[in-house]
Order: C-alpha cells, then structure tokens, then sequence
C-alpha cells in the first residue's frame, strides 16, 4: 500500500475504545528510542508501531544471521547479512508509511547519546543482555535527562519488567554494576532484572548456558511477551494512566509456569535477599566455571 492510500486514523480505528481518538492523536506525536533491533528490540519497534507511535530513534550496528532465526522478529531468509536497523525501519514504514524514522547504524555509542535521545518522550532497551558498556551509559543518560526508561527482560518464556522513572531509583542505583568485573555485572544484572527467577525450574539443558562466551537459550514466546508489556508500559506512560511500576517494584510473567511475580528489592541489589541470592548464585556459577 503506498503512502497516498494509507490514513492514519483508519488503520489505527480498532485500538479506539481502549484509548481515545484524543489519546491516539497524542501517541502518533511521541517519539520513542530503542537501542537495539535483535531479539526484543525488533518485536518492541512493530509492536509500537501498530499503536501508532508516530516517531522513532532506532539504533543497531548488527546484521541478521542464521541464529537470529527462532527469535528475531526481522530474521528471515530474505534478510540475512542484511543490517537489522535497516529491515526493522523497512517493516515499520511497511505498517505506517507515514512514519519518522532516525536510524543509528553504528549503535548507541558517547558520541552519539545526545543525538540519539534528542526530542524522545520514552526509551524502550532493546540491547544484548551482554551489552552492559553501552546499557549502564544509556540509562545514565536516561536518567541525567529526566527519560523514562523501560527494559523488559526474555528469560525462558517469560517478562520481567523494570521501569526506571525520573525522580525515582536509577538503573544504577538498582544494579550496582558501577566497577565491577563483567562476571559480577552478569550476575547482578540477571538476578536483578528477575529476583522471583521464575524461570529457572523448567531449564532442562543447563549447558545451554555459557555466560563466559556470552551465549544462552531463547525463546519466541519470551521476546513477543516482553513487546507487549513494555508497548503496555509506554502507552500508561505517555498518556500519563494506570499504574506504573518503577524500580525497585518489578513484575515478571511466566506463561510456561503459570505465574505471575511481583516483586520489590528496597536498595536494588543492595537488598539483604538479593545479596544472598547473589552468593548464592557466585557460587554455582564459579562451580559451573571450573568443570
């Protein structure tokens, strides 16, 4: 369908009802960043899209490869090697070709924070779990800039959802990753996103996971679960309704085990609980490391 023929407020008539024609002009006004166009940050453009956010920053340096296939909304054949911030911008103009689109090729970097985040109303993290340089300066920045920022977590087939809101307890503050060796960071940004780990009971193949080479198990489900809770999120944010969690409350939903967890860590990692899990989980995993 080219542009000539596309109109906004039809393709988007069914979303009315849950919001108003009011509240949808304002969604198609906001422009939101993701940094991040593999495994959630691919689903979190289109699924934005369709709500009908009318602007977009969108930052990757990757290309698709055969590996991305069981997960990546953009991977296909059609789009091997190609660059991911490419395919993801050419699917969410196919949607809405009235889209604005800034597209970072390089990735989020220093250099480029303040280009990236110029003029956007939510950041939504789309980033590699084992990119931590790149996420702790994002969420820095974030937070310098009064952002809100969202991150909602693929673990097994399950969400776990973090909101870190201006005013309120920082990534940082929450993590504790500052000065730490990557091991360390690994541990405490995974128990932190999820404390309830309501997804480590059905890990059939613990060898899957190989933090050292910076590899573990995925899942579909995980990734369009997490599009529609952090899309949830940014809907309540920028039409300022409903309740929204921010740090240090969490939720995680697992759909494999029936639950749902909410949880609260006063003092991130800080927290007594989340210093024990965290001994706890230093030590299988050094175990683990010598086998």
């Amino acid at each position: 369908m080219s542009q000539n023929v596309f109109d906004y407020p039809t393709a988007f008539s069914r979303t009315i009802g849950w919001v108003t024609s009011k509240e949808q002009d304002t969604l198609k006004s906001k422009r939101i960043a993701i940094a991040g166009m593999g495994g959630v940050g691919g689903s979190h453009l289109l699924s934005l899209t369709r709500l009908g956010i009318g602007q977009f920053n969108i930052s990757d340096f990757d290309r698709f490869e055969l590996p991305n296939f069981n997960r990546q909304v953009g991977a296909s054949l059609s789009h091997l090697n190609q660059p991911k911030v490419d395919v993801l911008a050419a699917m969410a103009l196919d949607i809405n070709p009235t889209l604005t689109i800034k597209k970072f090729s390089s990735g989020v970097n220093a250099d480029n924070l303040s280009e990236f985040f110029r003029d956007v109303d939510v950041y939504v993290d789309g980033l590699d779990f084992f990119a931590f340089d790149a996420r702790e300066k994002v969420f820095a920045y974030c937070a310098e800039q009064g952002i809100p920022a969202v991150t909602v977590a693929p673990l097994g087939m399950s969400a776990a959802l973090l909101n870190f809101l201006p005013g309120q307890m920082s990534f940082e503050d929450y993590f504790q990753l500052k000065g730490k060796a990557e091991n360390d960071k690994i541990l405490h940004f995974l128990l932190g996103l999820a404390p309830a780990m309501l997804q480590r009971g059905y890990l059939i193949d613990p060898s899957a996971v190989d933090f050292l080479n910076h590899k573990g198990p995925s899942t579909p489900m995980a990734c369009e679960l997490c599009a529609g809770v952090a899309t949830t999120q940014v809907l309540k944010i920028l039409l300022k309704r409903g309740n929204v969690l921010a740090a240090p409350w969490g939720l995680q939903f697992d759909a494999y085990g029936n639950k749902l967890a909410k949880t609260w860590r006063p003092g991130g990692n800080k927290n007594p609980l989340q210093r024990l899990a965290l001994w706890l989980a230093k030590r299988q995993f050094i175990a683990v490391t010598k086998k």
